[in-house]
């Protein structure tokens, strides 16, 4: 995992728990919130990370006033 950023590490971790039933609906708000990273960092590296992740399936899911990421184990 040495190929992840320490914020990109914690983004991760936090989708793996949260997951860890299945699959979830996330906003990068939500997630930012839980971690003190702002919705800007996380959602720029939510889309980095949906190319690069391996163990989680991260998919751009719907746009309304702000993006919805589906995210389910991989």
């Amino acid at each position: 995992m040495s190929e992840y950023t320490e914020a990109e590490r914690r983004i991760l971790a936090y989708l793996r728990d949260s997951v860890s039933g299945g699959e979830g609906y996330f906003r990068a708000k939500n997630i930012a919130d839980a971690l003190g990273l702002s919705a800007k960092q996380v959602g720029v590296r939510l889309a980095d990370l949906a190319e690069k992740s391996d163990d989680v399936d991260i998919e751009k899911w719907g746009r309304s006033r702000s993006t919805t990421w589906r995210v389910e184990r991989a």
